[in-house]
């Protein structure tokens, strides 16, 4: 096992200012309200030849009825549960609070390593007053500023010392695992299904829109599938977005696009799908991800024997021209079908590795040409005569003819189409390029 820290405090002291300073990226969202990073965060640190998870959490606050910080203190006690050392974040600014000394209790139970990391420090006076710090009963004090980054070089040589020789340095052991992102307007049931697949409260659900507000990871293995899901915010319109904090929540969302292998795009039963969801999928298609329907909140629709049909030649009217994508009508808040939704995934996924043999290409393309010769143009006959797969990430073929420039869009579609009949290629955005033989 890897050893692991959790940076620990009450809201906005500038926890993930301090981690996204550990990590050395921009990992986590801040902004100058509290409140900001409400699930658990994972990372790594490397520092003096070692490397260690950092788990940065939101805001504790111990007495609280608040729908978020209660949903946040549960988070925050996983986090304590799953580390080897804390650290305890204040603020010089303001002194100890009461909520400082609540959480310096909570701490003291685990009787795990606590170093106090008090933040702010910018200047000979505020480095008298961190001394005040003493006083919540820990050994061990660092002064810093973690915007400037002043104070953190010494945190990390504390940390690394307390990691044991013979512990294993903390890997991204995930790097070749699929990845799947959940997409989706804000309050479609994404940090839900994430919750029934993982079958624990890995994030933070309520019924509040825009809940989520990072991209979050999490590492399934169950049931003989292994692959890392993230759970994003939702992308809603652009008018809608008021707050910079929103703003980068967004552009978090679209990244975890960037960075998947395969999207579930959900959809919410009751309102259909909308313009916004369009964009969404648009999105998906541009990347070239691979993409799985979801239709949620299926439960709570009236249906009969044709309601399936109906909505799935809407959406597919609405997707068009690339209509080869699996749809899965389901509910997370009742796991209705969303094992299925994973299988299509997965599926998705394998389609999206596809290596098709040069010989096979050949012997099939050739043949859907010959039944269907590209149109003339200005006069010229085009000839395409071989077919070949081009090493890329995403399912990429070369077609060779005499007039590349020729070939006009509807004929770029009736190969596309016979592609996807001939060859595995549902859910996967595909590339088809001329070229001269």
């Amino acid at each position: 096992m890897s050893f692991t820290v959790a940076i620990i405090g009450r809201p906005n002291v500038g926890k993930s200012t301090l981690y996204n300073r550990l990590l050395e990226e921009r990992k986590a969202i801040t902004d100058d309200i509290s409140g900001v990073t409400r699930d658990r965060q994972y990372g790594i640190s490397e520092w003096n030849g070692k490397t260690f998870n950092v788990i940065d959490t939101g805001g504790f606050v111990l007495h609280s009825e608040d729908v978020f910080e209660k949903a946040i203190r549960r988070q925050v006690r996983i986090a304590i549960d799953e580390s080897d050392l804390m650290i305890f974040m204040v603020d010089v600014t303001t002194g100890i609070t009461d909520l400082d000394e609540s959480l310096a209790q909570e701490l003291r139970k685990t009787k795990k390593p606590v170093l106090v990391a008090v933040n702010k420090v910018d200047n000979t006076e505020r480095s008298y007053a961190a001394n005040e710090f003493y006083g919540l009963g820990f050994e061990n004090l660092f002064s810093i500023s973690a915007m400037s980054g002043s104070g953190t070089g010494e945190i990390l040589d504390f940390v690394t010392e307390q990691i044991p020789e013979d512990i294993e340095n903390a890997v991204d052991i995930y790097a070749d695992l699929p990845k799947i992102t959940i997409v989706g307007q804000p309050n479609v049931g994404k940090s839900t299904l994430l919750n029934a697949l993982v079958g624990q409260e890995r994030n933070i659900v309520t019924d509040i829109a825009g809940t989520t507000r990072d991209s979050i990871h999490t590492h399934y293995n169950l049931y003989g599938k292994e692959f890392l899901l993230i759970d994003t915010a939702g992308i809603r319109k652009k008018a809608k977005v008021h707050e910079d904090l929103e703003f980068y929540s967004v552009i978090r969302a679209v990244k975890a696009i960037e960075e998947a292998d395969v999207c579930i795009l959900m959809i919410d039963a009751i309102s259909g799908i909308e313009l916004q969801d369009l964009k969404i999928f648009s999105i998906i298609e541009q990347r070239k991800k691979g993409v799985v329907i979801l239709v949620n909140k299926w439960d709570a629709i009236e249906k009969d024997s044709k309601t399936i049909l109906e909505f799935e030649k809407k959406i597919k009217e609405k997707i068009a021209p690339f209509t080869d994508v699996p749809i899965v009508f389901g509910s997370a808040l009742e796991k209705q079908r969303i094992f299925q939704a994973i299988d299509k995934v997965l599926e998705v996924y394998n389609n999206k590795q596809i290596k098709i043999p040069t010989s096979q290409l050949n012997d099939v393309m050739l043949a859907e040409i010959e039944k269907y010769l590209p149109p003339a143009y200005r006069g010229e006959y085009i000839k395409i005569k071989f077919v070949t797969q081009l090493p890329a990430k995403t399912p990429s073929f070369a077609f060779f003819c005499n007039h590349p420039d020729y070939i006009r869009t509807p004929y770029k579609n009736y190969l596309e189409n016979r592609m996807r009949e001939k060859f595995k290629l549902t859910g996967v955005p595909i590339n088809i390029f001329f070229r001269k033989k």
